[in-house]
């Protein structure tokens, strides 16, 4: 009997040992890893978006981390396409693959296949753009919630890139955003298998504080300093870079900056979880769960998946 190919995908909050996981993982199936961290794609943010270290990535092959600019078009539908060819030729090698990271859309894009959408000209990107700076995110809300009240009730309202990317399809299309989600997806080459980790609350909050520590002991600072004068740019639309161009700009002290960075990660992680325990059949396990605990589960399923 040929193998089937099968997908061992690793979600959780950040800073919950996501990586070191699938490491492991990958050096028990003798696999490479799919890296689908939104962030960790571009090669000017290290810091503060907590790439593996160097070793890490010498202790499995890695895809998709540090492979682009931040000057470059890239979006969750490109990462779908890259990232399903990059598998097709993986899969050739070994039927057994492991996928790492904690951006929900892009976890989703690759197993079930992304909702399409019409092509929004630049200038009403830009024009939304303009008014989020001008006039701030509550003004694009109430746009939203009039012209597709449905989103509005389902999206990250704090998130301006989810608004903004609503609104931009609500007025080029001239129908509701929500009209064109859950359309039939194609179907994929291989099966799946959802790993979590979890934590209390307490014990994720206090790995999220102390991961901000480290990355400013690593340099956080310096490295958002270089990318101040490109903060426009939708890859710098991030938690630990924001709040850092607001103290360069004077509107934060430097206390405030890291204290909001935590914050607004603690928010992050939540939001996370919240999206990912949404997929019932998720595995979930303990962050401090023996590894071969999680390696028989793990090969329980591959087993049933191939009988």
């Amino acid at each position: 009997m040929i193998p089937k190919n099968i997908l061992i995908t690793i979600v959780g909050p950040t800073a919950i040992g996501k990586t070191a996981l699938s490491i492991q993982l990958a050096n028990h199936f003798k696999s490479d890893i799919i890296s689908c961290d939104s962030r960790q794609f571009y090669k000017e943010m290290k810091i503060g978006t907590a790439v593996p270290e160097d070793d890490e990535l010498a202790a499995a092959k890695h895809h998709f981390i540090q492979n682009r600019s931040i000057f470059d078009d890239y979006n969750v539908g490109s990462f779908e396409r890259d990232a399903l060819a990059k598998l097709d030729v993986l899969f050739k090698e070994n039927p057994i693959q492991i996928m790492v990271g904690g951006s929900g859309l892009y976890v989703d894009a690759v197993l079930k296949g992304l909702d399409y959408f019409p092509k929004v000209p630049l200038e009403i990107r830009n024009n939304l753009i303009s008014k989020l700076e001008t006039e701030g995110l509550d003004v694009l809300k109430k746009q939203l919630k009039e012209l597709d009240l449905e989103t509005y009730n389902v999206i990250e309202l704090e998130n301006p890139n989810r608004v903004l990317r609503a609104l931009e399809v609500c007025i080029a299309s001239g129908v509701p955003f929500s009209t064109f989600k859950n359309k039939p997806k194609s179907p994929r080459n291989f099966h799946s298998i959802k790993i979590g980790l979890k934590a209390e609350r307490e014990i994720i909050y206090d790995r999220i504080n102390k991961r901000v520590e480290i990355m400013i002991e690593n340099g956080l600072l310096e490295e958002a300093k270089k990318l101040y004068p490109n903060k426009k740019l939708n890859a710098l639309q991030t938690v630990g870079y924001r709040e850092l161009f607001s103290y360069f700009e004077g509107d934060f002290t430097q206390e405030f900056a890291i204290s909001e960075i935590k914050k607004n990660t603690r928010r992050f992680a939540k939001r996370q979880l919240t999206w990912f325990k949404k997929d019932e059949e998720t595995l979930w396990f303990d962050y401090q769960t023996d590894i071969k605990t999680i390696i028989s589960k793990v090969s329980d399923k591959i087993n049933f998946l191939n009988s």
